[in-house]
């Protein structure tokens, strides 16, 4: 179906879900101070996977937010890729910068120098590269997402990942996938490319939901049943039978503070004495 409104305004929600999905995982990053879990290589695949949407994005002429967001994506899974290194490798802050600005710096290269070659290919109707291009985002992001599927597998967890991040780049797949459908011509190719990857954050979802939520729930239902069982079977009101032959009550001095948690710093001996009965 034809929709022009439909299509530019669900096309922009994709782009702005693809160029803020990565802020939430370098938050969770941060706060907790390490990336286990999170695949360096699953960032770099991503940060790859900008350059041939980038220039797809561009020499097709795509409004400026579907050109910005390729570099969005770029710098982000960079920035994410290095904390990985910083946290989990110990890399300084110094060693970061060495790396990451020529890798930014060919990427750049390569990228421009695909869009001046490409132009001059489409202007001459050859269409095939830039299928090619398309195609090769499209595989570099679902490589970076079943990179995460192999940790799974191994660790039967899912760990490391935002699922915040998760959702927001499955929206951007899911609004992308939405506005293909209101195109004038329907473009099956851009159904795999956007289909694919929804399909496999899905998939991440019901691993999450099968490795993390149910053993979580499991656990606190089990909890919450035996503490129950222990406050039923306490014995809260007097005893019907009182043994008249009980022992006489004897006092004596106890220290004041009966705690487990005392610390080793406060010595019984300085404590103030109380009287007690015990049988």
């Amino acid at each position: 179906m034809d929709v022009p409104v439909a299509a530019n305004a669900l096309g922009t929600l994709g782009a702005i879900c693809w160029s803020v999905q990565l802020i939430p995982q370098i938050v969770v990053n941060y706060r907790r101070h390490h990336a286990t879990g999170l695949q360096p290589s699953m960032m770099m695949l991503w940060a790859w996977a900008g350059v041939p949407l980038g220039v797809y994005n561009i020499v097709r002429e795509f409004n400026v937010a579907l050109r910005i967001q390729p570099q969005i994506l770029i710098f982000l899974s960079l920035i994410t890729w290095l904390q990985c290194y910083y946290y989990q490798r110990e890399w300084t802050i110094m060693r970061c910068l060495l790396v990451v600005a020529p890798l930014a710096v060919v990427m750049g290269g390569i990228q421009g120098a695909l869009i001046i070659g490409l132009r001059i290919l489409t202007s001459r109707q050859v269409e095939w590269p830039m299928t090619f291009m398309a195609v090769l985002s499209a595989v570099l992001l679902a490589a970076g997402v079943l990179r995460h599927y192999w940790d799974i597998w191994v660790h039967r967890t899912v760990r490391g990942v935002s699922f915040v991040f998760v959702g927001i780049d499955a929206a951007g797949d899911l609004f992308s996938l939405a506005s293909v459908f209101f195109q004038p011509t329907l473009d099956i190719l851009g159904m795999v490319i956007y289909g694919s990857e929804l399909v496999l954050w899905l998939g991440v979802f019901v691993c999450g939901g099968y490795y993390n939520f149910l053993p979580w729930i499991r656990k606190k239902w089990f909890t919450d049943k035996s503490r129950h069982g222990r406050f039923e079977g306490m014995d809260t009101g007097p005893s019907e039978h009182t043994d008249s032959t009980a022992a006489p009550i004897a006092l004596h001095d106890m220290p004041s503070s009966t705690s487990v948690f005392r610390t080793a710093s406060r010595e019984p001996a300085g404590l103030r004495p109380r009287t007690v009965a015990s049988v």
